[in-house]
């Protein structure tokens, strides 16, 4: 469960998937910048945490009896990992369009993400929050190739 929630951030009160992609950003950016980390650690973290988040998950969607209950928040966080992956350290405009962009994403699912909630147990928790988080990433990218900021 602790995983689950990402420590509890889970049971925030209000818009606890908002919450835990905040938790995620603030972490991510003391990775980035205190530890002077590279991105793209944000990904290959992401990356090693899907198996135990997708167990986690579906242990904790098991729990509450539902699908994909709200207190279950370490699929944002992998999610907003992957955004921030393609953020520039250095850059507010990139931190701030990456969160965003994931939630925007997150909260309207377009095609084909939605599909992917379908798939069993925890793993169609995390899924869809990663696949967010990678179009958010591509996104963001996209954007800064064009030099928009």
């Amino acid at each position: 469960m602790l995983l689950a929630t990402w420590g509890g951030t889970g049971y925030f009160p209000a818009a606890p998937g908002t919450a835990g992609s905040l938790a995620a950003l603030l972490m991510a950016y003391g990775i980035v910048n205190a530890l002077h980390a590279p991105p793209v650690w944000l990904a290959v973290m992401a990356a090693v945490l899907c198996w135990p988040a997708s167990q986690a998950a579906g242990q904790a969607a098991a729990h509450f009896g539902r699908v994909d209950p709200p207190q279950v928040v370490v699929d944002e966080v992998i999610g907003q990992w992957l955004a921030l992956a393609a953020a520039r350290p250095d850059n507010a405009i990139d931190w701030l369009a990456a969160f965003l962009l994931f939630r925007l994403l997150d909260i309207l699912k377009p095609f084909p993400i939605r599909r992917l909630e379908r798939l069993p147990g925890g793993v169609g928790v995390v899924a869809d929050d990663a696949a967010a988080g990678l179009c958010a990433m591509m996104i963001l990218l996209g954007l800064r190739w064009l030099s928009l900021w």
